[in-house]
């Protein structure tokens, strides 16, 4: 039955849903044949759309996309369940508890009801610090004491390369400023020149030049506390405006943009870069 204009949905009644929406006498065909796998597309594209919401500053829309996020865990909920492994109860109190124990400066007794007292300072520092060893202690627990062990292989390679490098430098393998990582950039830079210029050029080689490049180019990025991620949407987005501006200013001259030469495009390019507000 719809609500009311006075009442709304619950928690439970998504559950409810997405159990309706796999019944196998009279749930949808299409979620019937879904599984963990092959949902992880869709669960990895909502949670870029929600980014995009936020970086496009559309909190109304942000609102959809993150429901369209929770459904994804609904959904793993509901495949464990049927399986008898755990459902959407057993993951909110696992992360609850987490939560707890990785904040004892919050929770001092490890109870969701303690606090600590109004008078007692915490510094950014010792947070930290505190973290760190709550989420080492629980690496050794499941058998990952190794500092890499359980940073995930599916992440996005620009992600991983940063948070490779940020475990990393948790036990000091790290530059120690921004100047002495843009020196390794540059040196990374001359020896992908030198592949480039070998006779034969070897492109295997050159490929893992050039990973190093970008891999240097994901640490200088941290060393000044950017995402790469982010840093390189706003390249792309960059691009993107520069690059419609010079198929726009071609249009109107009548040009295709595939009539268009060299020369055209890179007057049009330098045009594109002067003009306000596209970055």
């Amino acid at each position: 039955m719809k609500p009311s204009s006075r009442e709304k949905y619950t928690i439970d009644d998504l559950i409810y849903l997405m159990a309706r929406l796999r019944d196998p006498l009279t749930g949808c065909p299409w979620d019937l044949k879904q599984d963990y796998r092959s949902i992880t597309p869709s669960t990895i594209e909502e949670a870029y759309e929600v980014v995009d919401a936020i970086e496009q500053n559309d909190l109304e829309h942000l609102k959809e996309e993150l429901g369209d996020f929770l459904f994804q865990v609904i959904f793993y909920a509901q495949l464990a369940s049927e399986e008898q492994r755990w459902d959407f109860h057993d993951i909110v109190h696992l992360i609850t508890a987490k939560l707890i124990r990785r904040h004892p400066h919050v929770f001092p007794s490890g109870s969701l009801q303690s606090r600590r007292s109004e008078n007692e300072q915490v510094t950014d520092e010792s947070i930290k610090a505190s973290w760190e060893a709550i989420k080492q202690g629980e690496r050794n627990t499941k058998g990952k004491a190794r500092a890499l062990d359980d940073v995930p292989s599916a992440l996005p390679a620009l992600q991983r390369a940063q948070k490779l490098q940020k475990r990393a430098a948790q036990v000091g393998f790290d530059w120690s400023e921004p100047k002495q990582v843009l020196q390794k950039l540059k040196e990374e830079i001359a020896e992908l020149e030198q592949e480039i210029d070998q006779q034969p050029a070897s492109l295997d080689h050159i490929q893992e030049e050039l990973g190093d490049v970008l891999f240097s180019c994901v640490n200088l990025a941290r060393h000044f506390k950017w995402d790469s991620e982010q840093v390189l949407r706003q390249a792309n987005k960059k691009f993107e405006t520069r690059f419609n501006f010079i198929e726009t200013a071609l249009e109107q001259k009548g040009i295709a943009l595939a009539e268009a030469n060299q020369g055209q495009m890179e007057e049009l390019w330098k045009r594109a870069k002067q003009a306000p507000s596209h970055d």
